[in-house]
């Protein structure tokens, strides 16, 4: 088993690249939307 079908994502293949692939762009993609609306928040024109 590898380390990453632990923690959370306990099911069969959660360590493969499409699986993987889809988490990061949802983390990545939300970390993307807070910083753009924290800028439009701060710099409201």
């Amino acid at each position: 088993m590898s380390d990453l079908n632990r923690g959370i994502m306990k099911f069969k293949g959660a360590d493969s690249p499409k699986a993987v692939a889809i988490s990061a762009i949802l983390v990545l993609g939300g970390i993307a939307f807070l910083i753009w609306w924290a800028f439009q928040y701060a710099y409201a024109m």
